[in-house]
């Protein structure tokens, strides 16, 4: 039986984090020719390890540097030399930056935009020429807390910079749509990654969070990466601009 992303390439951004690592593995268990990056060069290429040990197929940039046209164009130019397109390319990478409007410095305001907006749109805006060719599909990752807010969590930067990302995907969406082009995004929940753990050992802060899911319980990486997974493939041909909550129902109340 084909695989859902037989021979796609696909482009993964955070591939040495939690969520990328597993959208890495799981793409390429599903056939996927995947092409990774990481600012960590260590953990970008324990993800490499991994993947190639399970017999499957990648290549990644590390440590790259997203931030600046300049980077995103080594990345694009790494992926086309090695297979010529970009079918795929699922904008994970990300570093959410916390604080209260009573903290928050301009230094750290535009800090937080580098990290969560202008590598999504520098790296989409690179591989562009490659996604039309493709008739490609782009994932991009936003966040929950744009949706809700929390009272132990100091999410302004992050909430403002993650619904920018909402609105970004409808754009491409609309802007894409004569090559065959579509674009989503996911908004996570809770996950337990290694960019939660430090948050999770505040009791009060995790009881809190808990307490907010319908399921009980936070979310895996692995359970994003299936998300992912799906509007990478073809299985969600007929859906385009929207933005899917993964967030074991926290949304709800």
């Amino acid at each position: 039986m084909t695989k859902r992303l037989q021979n796609k390439v696909c482009v993964i951004t955070g591939t040495g984090g939690s969520i990328g690592r597993a959208a890495a593995l799981r793409f390429a268990e599903e056939g996927a020719l995947v092409v990774g990056c990481d600012t960590n060069a260590i953990t970008g290429q324990e993800t490499v390890d991994l993947v190639q040990a399970e017999g499957f197929e990648m290549i990644s940039l590390h440590p790259a540097d997203l931030g600046t046209m300049a980077g995103c164009q080594t990345l694009v130019d790494l992926t086309v030399r090695k297979h010529g397109r970009i079918d795929v390319l699922f904008n994970n990478a990300a570093m959410a930056h916390f604080n209260w409007i009573e903290d928050i410095t301009e230094e750290e305001w535009r800090l937080n935009t580098r990290d969560e907006v202008d590598l999504v749109f520098f790296l989409t805006k690179c591989a562009w020429p490659h996604l039309k060719a493709s008739g490609g599909t782009i994932v991009n990752t936003a966040s929950l807390t744009g949706w809700r807010v929390f009272r132990t969590l100091g999410g302004l930067a992050h909430a403002t910079a993650k619904m920018g990302i909402v609105g970004m995907t409808k754009h491409l969406a609309m802007e894409g749509r004569e090559y065959g082009m579509r674009a989503n995004s996911i908004s996570p929940g809770v996950i337990e990654t290694s960019q939660t753990v430090e948050q999770l050992k505040d009791k009060e802060w995790a009881d809190y969070m808990l307490g907010k899911t319908l399921v009980g319980r936070l979310g895996k990486p692995q359970e994003v990466a299936n998300v992912a997974l799906f509007l990478a493939s073809d299985e969600s041909s007929f859906v385009t601009g929207v933005d899917i909550k993964v967030d074991g129902g926290m949304a709800v109340w």
